[in-house]
């Protein structure tokens, strides 16, 4: 594990090494760091964390891998064969084709997106991918050989606007802002420390598994998607910076809302801030419904999580694997 600043920066004092790309964290965990925020999952905040199982309760975050169906964002659909073979006795396999790793419930890893201009995480650039596929850097296996463990914080929004009486309207764009995210802390009484995964409720899956099958279809088609989801500005990047999470995730298919409104702006897609200049995981199409639910009859909103990606060597992206436990 990398060596830890005593203090972390705050947004305002980024670059943290001067030279580099404005309003990065580069540098932040050395030069050759592969894991980004997740360095801040130390020893002492995982046992730390593991004080939070009380019950034993169990919230798993993974969506069913068929859905949404059809696929959103031009990916495929994985087919699922169970293959049975008559004289071995009482015995089955499967193969999983065109399976997506980020058709689904997903982390997207350091390679997945990266600063618009300036590269991924670290100034890794898309051409030093190409050319070295054979010793790649930062793909999803880094963050699969260490191990994703600490606590979890729930924000419900969904919940949260319901109460405000203005309830989230699912199939459009309304971006959630960093104020409206503190408020909702605010409500929950609930604190947010370095090292967290954040867990954003907006209740999309809910939605979603409701839907029939013309409004999957016609959500399947780009032009047609929309949803609400964390709004893209400077300030919600310095919010999330400051509190210094190690992942930022959510249960709608992008994190943030659909579609961005200014895509070709270099600061005009949040995962470029999250991922590219950060060093945070992102991770979307969570299942937090049930979690959200428990959390709003004990007024518990922190618990241990822990998951494990896929150990695949460059990979962009996983299922996630996860479990909060309370």
């Amino acid at each position: 594990m990398a060596d830890i600043p005593e203090s972390l920066p705050t947004y305002d004092q980024l670059p943290y090494q001067a030279g580099n790309p404005a309003k990065t964290a580069w540098g932040l965990f050395g030069d050759d760091d592969q894991v980004g925020m997740f360095n801040l999952q130390t020893p002492d905040r995982i046992v730390q964390a593991a004080s939070l199982i009380n019950k034993g309760k169990m919230f798993p975050m993974n969506w069913d891998q068929s859905l949404p169906s059809p696929p959103l964002y031009n990916r495929g659909a994985v087919r699922h064969t169970v293959m049975r073979r008559a004289g071995f006795g009482h015995h089955g396999d499967d193969v999983l084709d065109n399976f997506y790793t980020q058709q689904s419930s997903q982390w997207d890893a350091l390679t997945h997106v990266g600063d618009f201009e300036h590269g991924f995480w670290g100034g890794v650039t898309n051409e030093w991918l190409l050319e070295n596929q054979d010793a790649p850097k930062l793909g999803i296996e880094h963050w699969a050989q260490q191990g994703i463990a600490g606590r979890a914080v729930l924000l419900d929004m969904g919940r949260w606007f319901e109460a405000q009486g203005q309830p989230l309207p699912m199939d459009e764009y309304r971006p959630i802002t960093a104020d409206e995210l503190e408020a909702c802390r605010a409500a929950q009484g609930v604190e947010l420390q370095a090292g967290d995964v954040l867990l954003i409720r907006i209740g999309w899956i809910g939605w979603y598994e409701q839907t029939d099958f013309m409004t999957r279809q016609s959500l399947s088609q780009m032009p047609n998607l929309a949803f609400p989801g964390l709004g893209c500005s400077e300030e919600m990047a310095a919010y999330l910076f400051d509190h210094h999470p190690a992942a930022v995730c959510s249960d709608n298919p992008a994190l943030e809302a659909w579609p961005p409104p200014n895509f070709a702006d270099p600061d005009g897609f949040l995962h470029h801030w999250i991922i590219g200049r950060f060093g945070m995981a992102i991770g979307e199409m969570f299942t937090l419904d049930a979690l959200a639910e428990d959390c709003a009859e004990d007024g518990v909103y922190e618990s241990f999580f822990a998951a494990a990606p896929l150990n695949v060597t460059g990979g962009t992206g996983s299922p996630p694997n996860g479990l909060a436990i309370k």
